[in-house]
C-alpha cells in the first residue's frame, strides 16, 4: 500500500513538499516515482529513483524538483519549488516492490493526492 500526502493549494513560486511511504509486506522497493494527471490530459512521469542509480525528471520539472527516498521509512518524497499553475495536478506515487525474494514483484500506485498552484 501507498499513502501519498502533501498536497495542497499554493501561490505561484511557491513551495510544496509530498511525501508517499510504502507499507505491508516489503522484501525490496526497487524503483519509487511521482506522476502526475491533469483534467483532460495523460498521466505523466514527474520524477522517478531507482533503487541505485541516479534519478530522472521530466524536462518540464528540472531545476524545479527534486526527488529523494528514505530506504529505511520505505519512503519516497518530492520537493517542488518554484511551482506554476502548469504543475496544478494530481499528483501520484509508484512503487515497484517485491514482497518476497522469489517473487518479481510488481507496480504499486497510491491515490493521488492534489496540488493546485494558484497564479
Amino acid at each position: 500500500q501507498l499513502q501519498a500526502s502533501g498536497g495542497g493549494l499554493v501561490q505561484a513560486g511557491g513551495s510544496l513538499r509530498l511525501s508517499c511511504a510504502a507499507s505491508g509486506t516489503i522484501f525490496r522497493i526497487n524503483f519509487m516515482g511521482w506522476y502526475r494527471q491533469a483534467p483532460g490530459k495523460q498521466r505523466e512521469l514527474v520524477a522517478v529513483m531507482p533503487s541505485s542509480g541516479n534519478e530522472n525528471y521530466a524536462d518540464s520539472v528540472k531545476g524545479r524538483f527534486a526527488i529523494s527516498r528514505d530506504n529505511a521509512k520505505n519512503t519516497v518524497y518530492l520537493q517542488m519549488n518554484n511551482l506554476n499553475a502548469e504543475d496544478t495536478a494530481a499528483y501520484l506515487c509508484s512503487a515497484h516492490i517485491k514482497t518476497r525474494s522469489i517473487d518479481p514483484g510488481m507496480v504499486y500506485w497510491g491515490k493521488g493526492t492534489q496540488v493546485t498552484v494558484s497564479s
